[in-house]
């Protein structure tokens, strides 16, 4: 099951492959999805390489391969990229998929999912521990994959380079394992819960923070568990 955004990706890959034979750099698609940073187009690309849908090309800059699309839809029949590279039609294109059928592969952008608000995460305190379900957010379905899903309140500013800001709302794929390089809540020494990226080197664990101001935490496995990866964000301008 993929999202509407990463769809909306694997539709732009498709098409700009199929006319010139050449990966859009993260630029191109970030300005093409309208997004705010090339970090969710990292975030993107990541969740359709996980899904099998794209290949990342080793040692060639940018370069993606699509392996396969929805099997209900046909894109190469969609109207996509204008000569600027943008994606001026993007809901039209949805809108003629979308006819074919019912759409099982693609969840809608207006669908809203109600997540458990755990609470902040914190040093010193697990998740399960935090959890109290009086506490709910309305998530839109586009950020979710399968699978159960929590929310989080970011507090701290050691990920800020990661585009994840002090106050951020994270939403969490519970999950117990994740792909080297996955942001992830992991549990440290069963006591400690925190937000970093997941890194294995050497027989370690390596939880990163995307803040020079912090360092780099270096553990056996045995003391980190991960308790979920990061899907999707939620910010609220004041």
């Amino acid at each position: 099951m993929l999202t509407k955004k990463q769809y909306d990706l694997l539709l732009f890959l498709e098409k700009r492959l199929k006319e010139t034979g050449v990966s859009p750099s993260y630029d191109e698609m970030k300005e093409a999805l309208e997004l705010k940073s090339k970090s969710g187009i990292h975030r993107l690309i990541t969740g359709l390489e996980e899904r099998g849908f794209i290949r990342r090309l080793p040692h060639r800059a940018r370069a993606v391969e699509v392996l396969r699309v929805p099997e209900n839809k046909d894109q190469l029949d969609a109207p996509l990229v204008s000569d600027s590279h943008k994606i001026a039609d993007l809901d039209d294109a949805r809108n003629q998929v979308g006819s074919m059928g019912n759409n099982t592969d693609v969840l809608p952008d207006s669908e809203a999912v109600e997540l458990p608000m755990v609470g902040k995460i914190a040093a010193g305190t697990p998740i399960e521990a935090l959890q109290d379900n009086s506490n709910h957010v309305d998530v839109p379905a586009s950020l979710l994959g399968l699978g159960s899903h929590y929310a989080l309140e970011v507090e701290g500013d050691s990920m800020i380079e990661a585009g994840i800001n002090n106050g951020d709302t994270v939403i969490i794929q519970k999950c117990n394992t994740a792909a080297n390089g996955e942001i992830v809540v992991a549990l440290v020494d069963q006591e400690e819960a925190t937000l970093k990226t997941l890194r294995r080197k050497g027989g370690n664990v390596e939880l990163e923070p995307a803040n020079v101001a912090y360092e780099t935490r270096v553990l056996s496995p045995e003391r980190v568990k991960v308790q979920g990866r990061l899907v999707g964000l939620i910010r609220k301008y004041h």
